[in-house]
């Protein structure tokens, strides 16, 4: 059983799910190596993720490696349909995922995952694991672990731990070296700029770009900005990131005052109204809001609403509010993840580094079942090592190995000066 857009899609998107597994020769390799071994024969697996090339591929290679999977959408607007149809008609795997879907929808796409009585999850947001804690939690006594790809997600789940509420274990995929460095810096750096300039064709350079958050997503964004010949500033309440971004060579200031001199304004926190009514109302007339964060509350669009005398909507993803004191202000993909719901996510040859994560982490726990407290766990270093190895061999890249004496060296204390 699947609830999806339109089924007659699924030869398209069989067609992109192919051309994206070009770029993930670490997915696809684990793909025909798993499909032998199976080691999570039989594991009911439920998967809140956004429904892209991708993450098919994700699937792809878990159930090659046996699991018995089911998936959702992690986000109204990232579902690609015809991903979605190939899925469920070419390889057999239930989704409940449409794009444009309502909230309750949504919610309801997030139950129906968990019907499936899944004893592991793969989630993107938390929204899964905290639907499981508060309204099934007869199905927690069953679960071995689950694993969590995004900050926003890992901020959640490190919250309810500290709670004392969290009730299995998780793995931070997230917080992967393979993971951080590459997806969220080169994957959102390149994809949300993507976004915005699909949404709006309006040209970056000479134009003020604020990006509120120096985390591994806004170095990306501010690498990429600055690429594209825009005047980058950085806003931040961490002092050592704001030392950084400083350091980098970007401005630095409290967001009230780019704001009287933003051109665009994109958020990647994973908080909530970093953007809000008093950066509003002091926002340069045209300014262009975008979100890169997890959840659509980064901007506060009731704030917006409130300022607000008329809507229109001159392109797809551009809502144009016309405030009382007759500024503009343009919103793009209704305050959520713009990268995907204005483009299509991160490239492929990030994700694939991601995904790999994620494969070998559900392994691992399914492997260490009963040993894991019921805590946010880090991914061992041996899979982050694998895993960079193996991109380096699909690029064709040699690197120099320590020698028996130098191995000595490192892991001794008793050699110094000499």
């Amino acid at each position: 059983m699947s609830d999806i857009k339109n089924a007659s899609l699924a030869d398209q998107g069989e067609l992109r799910i192919e051309w994206a597994l070009k770029e993930m020769p670490v997915i696809n390799n684990l793909m025909e190596q798993l499909t032998t071994e199976r080691p999570l024969h039989g594991l009911r697996m439920s998967a809140c993720l956004h429904i892209t090339t991708e993450t098919a591929n994700l699937a792809r290679t878990l159930k090659a490696a046996g699991a018995d999977l089911v998936l959702c959408a992690s986000n109204p607007l990232s579902t690609q349909d015809d991903v979605a149809a190939a899925l469920v008609e070419k390889y057999h795997i239930p989704v409940f995922a449409i794009r444009g879907e309502s909230t309750d929808l949504y919610y309801q796409h997030i139950q129906s995952a968990l019907d499936h009585k899944p004893v592991f999850t793969m989630d993107d947001g938390a929204d899964l694991v905290s639907e499981m804690h508060k309204t099934r939690t007869e199905l927690i006594d069953n679960m071995i672990g689950g694993t969590e790809e995004t900050t926003t997600g890992v901020i959640r789940l490190r919250a309810m731990a500290d709670d004392n509420a969290l009730k299995f274990p998780i793995m931070a995929v997230n917080d992967a070296m393979t993971k951080h460095l590459f997806d969220n810096r080169y994957g959102t750096g390149q994809s949300a700029l993507d976004g915005i300039i699909r949404a709006t064709n309006m040209l970056l350079a000479g134009k003020t770009f604020t990006i509120v958050g120096y985390g591994w997503c806004g170095r990306g964004v501010a690498m990429r900005a600055k690429g594209h010949g825009a005047h980058v500033i950085i806003t931040e309440v961490d002092p050592l990131h704001a030392l950084e971004a400083s350091m980098d060579g970007y401005r630095v200031m409290p967001l009230l005052d780019a704001a009287k001199q933003s051109d665009f304004i994109l958020t990647v926190t994973g908080d909530k109204h970093v953007v809000d009514k008093a950066h509003m109302e002091v926002m340069k007339d045209g300014c262009v809001l975008a979100n890169a964060g997890h959840f659509n509350v980064e901007i506060n669009i009731p704030a917006l609403e409130s300022l607000s005398i008329k809507k229109s909507q001159p392109r797809e993803y551009v809502e144009e509010y016309s405030l009382k004191d007759g500024r503009i202000i343009r919103l793009l993909a209704n305050g959520r993840l713009v990268n995907l719901a204005a483009a299509e996510g991160h490239p492929s040859a990030v994700m694939d580094m991601s995904f790999a994560n994620q494969v070998l982490s559900a392994i691992y726990m399914h492997k260490h079942h009963g040993r894991l407290s019921n805590s946010v766990h880090n991914v061992p270093a041996e899979i982050d090592q694998q895993i960079a190895q193996h991109k380096l061999d699909a690029m064709g890249i040699n690197i120099d190995q320590l020698s028996d004496e130098q191995q000595h060296y490192l892991s001794s204390w008793q050699e110094g000066t000499s």
